[in-house]
């Protein structure tokens, strides 16, 4: 049973369509409009929402698309560890609609999975002192893609309401943002490791100007990078690039 969402002022804007929430968030500090934390704008529908890499995301109805933003103030954790953050609230966010959070799973950087599937996608763009955080997550249905397969929360025959949803990301990120604030990223990314692969899972990397490596995962370094282990056995830190899970380690 989904338990009850904790009490924290935010507030959710609903339009029926946009190009894009980050676009549009984006766009009201161009102008000047100011942002106020724990604020979403959400869309019914999305005709030109966009992922990592410049990828499109691929709305649906009934799906939760929205965006917040975090402003960066002084003594705050690196900016873009936000992306852990947001990985987090997510991650819990949708554990509690679920009855059996087996298989739910974050893949760094930006994914989280379920059954190995990617359910949902974490988009961070920055202008000035503030992070626009976008979110995508499958309640209703997936996307059929080509290169990676896809799941949404319907195939576990619990209807969630994407209203519901959003109130709950919303708490969620909340306190995962206070966390980062006051307990610093060490606590964040022992939080977000307990959600991520198993220590020892083979993994492959394609860091930005260089051929793939493949390695095994051995966790995220002090800065929230992906550290993972040659096959020489040297470690390696990977700062950017995509990310495949291939199976199991040894460890």
């Amino acid at each position: 049973m989904e338990a009850p969402a904790p009490s924290f002022p935010h507030r959710l804007e609903v339009v029926e369509t946009i190009a894009s929430t980050n676009g549009e968030l984006l766009d009201r500090l161009s102008r000047g409009e100011g942002l106020r934390e724990g604020d979403w704008l959400i869309a019914n529908r999305q005709e030109s929402g966009r992922g990592r890499l410049g990828r499109q995301w691929q709305d649906a109805s009934g799906n939760f698309m929205g965006s917040t933003g975090v402003a960066i103030r002084a003594g705050d954790p690196m900016p873009h560890t936000l992306a852990l953050v947001a990985g987090i609230a997510v991650h819990d966010a949708v554990a509690a609609f679920l009855p059996d959070r087996g298989g739910l799973m974050l893949k760094w950087p930006n994914d989280l999975l379920l059954r190995g599937a990617k359910l949902a996608g974490i988009l961070l763009e920055r202008k000035g002192d503030h992070v626009i955080i976008g979110i995508g997550v499958n309640l209703a249905s997936a996307p059929d893609l080509a290169d990676r397969a896809t799941i949404s929360l319907a195939v576990n025959d619990t209807p969630v309401d994407r209203d519901r949803f959003a109130n709950r990301l919303a708490a969620s990120m909340a306190d995962e943002l206070i966390r980062w604030r006051t307990n610093g990223l060490a606590d964040i990314l022992a939080r977000w490791t307990a959600r991520g692969p198993v220590l020892g899972t083979r993994v492959a990397a394609n860091p930005a100007g260089e051929g793939q490596l493949t390695g095994t995962y051995r966790g995220l370094d002090p800065d929230g990078a992906l550290l993972m282990r040659l096959a020489g056995g040297a470690d390696r830190a990977i700062h950017a690039g995509e990310v495949e899970l291939l199976g199991n380690g040894e460890d």
